[in-house]
């Protein structure tokens, strides 16, 4: 009872001020790179997913157990991280548009552009489509393009040397 009655004191006498950041990094760190992995990433799950064989009809049945279920399981988590990464595109292409991007220095087409990455992104979750997740890889590095372009770097194309194929957009230096 005490203690209440001097943290009530203490809040009369030092009233709290409000702090507030411009951004969900306030220390302006900035880099569209891992919405490009996980967009390499959706394109790799959807690969994985293509190339899975469901497991042969057992003499006369269904497969075995073990073959179904490790078919299975491995469906899932392929899907999962497919969904996942889809996701982690958007969210992290929303944080550089709403806290990275100025009315100053937006490039033409940049609020189409992103929709298209958020719509691409929903298709890339909802289905196995290799096809929109190499779309939202190249719309994600429309997107690294136009923030380099933003801040004054200059890029360049460079290989992901990942199983997935692909490139990024990287700074040229």
């Amino acid at each position: 009872m005490l203690a209440r009655r001097a943290f009530a004191l203490l809040n009369r006498l030092l009233p709290h001020e409000e702090a507030s950041a411009h951004c969900d990094i306030p220390c302006g760190i900035y880099d569209p790179h891992l919405a490009q992995l996980a967009a390499l990433s959706v394109v790799r799950m959807n690969q994985l997913i293509n190339d899975l064989q469901p497991p042969a009809m057992g003499a006369g049945g269904p497969p075995a157990k073990a073959e179904r279920d490790k078919y299975m399981h491995a469906l899932a988590r392929y899907t999962a991280v497919k969904e996942e990464h889809a996701e982690l595109v958007k969210r992290e292409v929303r944080i550089i548009r709403g806290d990275f991007f100025k009315p100053e220095n937006s490039p033409e087409g940049l609020g189409e552009l992103v929709d298209g990455i958020m719509k691409t992104a929903s298709k890339a979750r909802q289905n196995i489509d290799l096809e929109a997740a190499t779309k939202l890889l190249d719309l994600t590095n429309q997107f690294a393009e136009a923030f380099w372009k933003a801040k004054g770097v200059e890029s360049k194309k460079q290989p992901s040397n990942q199983a997935a194929g692909g490139e990024y957009i990287v700074p040229a230096n």
